[in-house]
């Protein structure tokens, strides 16, 4: 199938995989993920074997704000739904829709990143740094990785956004948003565990 294929009504259901090279694309992005998955693991390993190690500063159930990460928490998984309905708008060729809802994850990713700003801030204020035990430094490395990946992720989808508007819809720049989409559901994912390891367990311990 043509590079060119379908720019006004003329794409395949599924764009992202009308072509090998989009296909490519998909497969690669998984085994990328794969490896992403297995540096989280290894996080997440060591922030469990360290979240007792607070010396003598103030343990998670003295930290965490649940009211701040549950609307955090909120935000993302909501992104992560408003990805696929972009997604869905893609396959339906409807470029305007598919735009919008990506601009709207974009926004609430945003917002989730001005939160857990906010609680590093709280945090620091409380004696909770990188340097103060190795409690801290397990946590900030965990849940800043993560927002760094949020952050990535926000700016990747934010370009897309603005070269649609110029290379429109197509079966080259429909993989980019497919993968993006991945991309972005693998992050809500890894934050889901995080909620349930770090801030879950830390507030019933």
């Amino acid at each position: 199938m043509s590079a060119q294929h379908a720019v006004n009504g003329t794409l395949p259901p599924e764009p992202e995989r009308a072509t090998l090279e989009g296909r490519n694309k998909v497969l690669g992005f998984w085994l990328f993920l794969g490896g992403e998955c297995v540096l989280f693991g290894s996080l997440f390993a060591t922030f469990v074997a360290l979240r007792d190690q607070t010396n003598g500063g103030p343990t998670a159930s003295e930290l965490f704000q649940m009211p701040i990460v549950a609307l955090a928490t909120f935000i993302l998984l909501t992104s992560s739904l408003t990805s696929v309905l972009g997604i869905l708008a893609m396959h339906r060729n409807k470029l305007a829709q598919m735009q919008a809802w990506f601009i709207v994850t974009v926004l609430l990713g945003a917002g989730f990143l001005g939160l857990e700003i906010y609680e590093f801030v709280e945090y620091y204020h409380h004696g909770h740094m990188l340097t103060s035990s190795a409690f801290g430094s397990a946590f900030y490395t965990l849940v800043g990785f993560h927002g760094g990946h949020v952050l990535f992720g926000v700016l990747w989808i934010s370009l897309l956004i603005a070269q649609s508007y110029k290379k429109r819809l197509t079966v080259v720049t429909a993989p980019k948003f497919y993968v993006a989409s991945l991309y972005w559901h693998f992050v809500d994912l890894v934050w889901v565990f995080i909620f349930t390891v770090v801030y879950l367990m830390g507030m019933v311990e």
